[in-house]
């Protein structure tokens, strides 16, 4: 019997379920709602309804980019850094050689400068300040300069040479090295026994960074201040002299963004330079994805603090890539550490996500029907 008596129900086919399931998606898919399909992000309309938000949207355009600009190259400066030559004063952990001499010829202690002197290597200053001598003691010679201390090892030998004569040699300067650790190819210690030291010196001898200059970061420590300075500005002409017994700290600089969407390559990226455009972060992350971005709706979204007030600011950026001036914006406006970049998908692939199951179950339900 082909027709079925009041009261009973109608057969559900895989055909008639599927006509159910498009019917209830159409209208959700027309209202702009995207709430039921899977994403990395909000939707174009979701962002676009700024009303009631706590950010603003702006269209990028050639009205509006100007305070988005990307500023221009600053010029390299002429002048190079002075090398004077600090005063270096003892400290525990150095190491200095003494040389004694005598012009007596005979009976004299200490050989004459004729033939070398009397020497004394790697004499070091111990934990409280101190150097041990034959005929001198146990004299305190932290905090004293090498003349100094010749000054002092020469009162205290008169007493049992002729014409005595002492030289001071600095020899182990740890009160004069510079400490350079972080991510540079060979931390360490440095010695300026061969002359002062400057931040591209020191770094240099550490075996440079380990990273592109712009997102190095330089912080100089001397035990009265604390200096930063980006590594490109130092190479820009603010290399400076180091003080005897800085530390210096090679480290990343926070300048990192974000993609996401519907770009080749989403996560997190380090800004491929020190003043990247839009184009060229786009660039950096292989582009959008062709397959799925809709272009109209290249979005960068920025967290900041108004200036002044310190009171957070919350940007939406948005730029429609279909229009080929948007290629020249994109050239202009500078991407800051920390924005993100999101690209939404195309309105056709957000189709493709509904109706690729429909196909499938009706396939599915053909399959059943016909046996194979």
């Amino acid at each position: 019997m082909s027709n079925l008596s009041a009261g009973q129900l109608t057969p559900v086919t895989p055909t008639r379920l599927c006509r159910c399931l498009f019917l209830l998606v159409l209208p959700l898919l027309v209202g702009g709602c995207g709430s039921i399909l899977s994403g990395a992000g909000p939707s174009i309309a979701a962002i676009n309804e700024a009303k009631d938000q706590d950010y603003t949207v702006v269209d990028l355009s050639a009205g509006t980019i100007g305070p988005y600009m990307r500023p221009k190259e600053a010029e390299m400066e002429a002048g190079v850094s002075k090398t004077a030559i600090p005063v270096v004063r003892l400290v525990p952990g150095d190491s200095i050689k003494i040389t004694i001499s005598d012009s007596s010829q005979e009976g004299a202690i200490f050989a004459p400068l004729a033939t070398g002197g009397t020497v004394f290597s790697e004499i070091r200053v111990d934990a409280d300040g101190t150097i041990s001598l034959p005929y001198v003691g146990r004299p305190k010679v932290a905090g004293l300069t090498p003349h100094q201390v010749e000054a002092l090892i020469l009162r205290r030998v008169r007493n049992v040479a002729t014409d005595p004569q002492v030289q001071v040699a600095l020899t182990g300067d740890l009160s004069g090295s510079v400490l350079v650790a972080g991510a540079v190819k060979s931390p360490g210690r440095f010695s300026a026994l061969q002359g002062p030291l400057t931040l591209l010196d020191a770094i240099n001898q550490a075996g440079g960074p380990t990273m592109e200059p712009h997102l190095i970061r330089v912080t100089v420590r001397d035990g009265k201040t604390v200096q930063s300075f980006g590594y490109d500005e130092i190479l820009a002409g603010r290399n400076q002299m180091v003080a005897p017994h800085s530390e210096i700290i090679v480290e990343r600089a926070r300048k990192r963004y974000v993609a996401m969407g519907s770009v080749t390559m989403p996560g997190l990226h380090d800004l491929p330079s020190n003043n990247p455009s839009l184009l060229e972060v786009l660039g950096n992350v292989g582009g959008l994805d062709e397959r799925a971005a809709d272009p109209s709706g290249v979005f960068v979204f920025r967290l900041s603090e108004e200036e002044g007030t310190g009171i957070p600011k919350a940007q939406v950026f948005r730029l429609n890539m279909k229009d080929p001036a948007a290629i020249f914006l994109a050239r202009q406006f500078l991407v800051q550490p920390e924005d993100a970049i999101y690209v939404t998908n195309a309105a056709v692939y957000e189709w493709q996500k509904i109706i690729s199951p429909i196909v499938q179950v009706l396939v599915l339900g053909r399959t059943i029907r016909t046996g194979y």
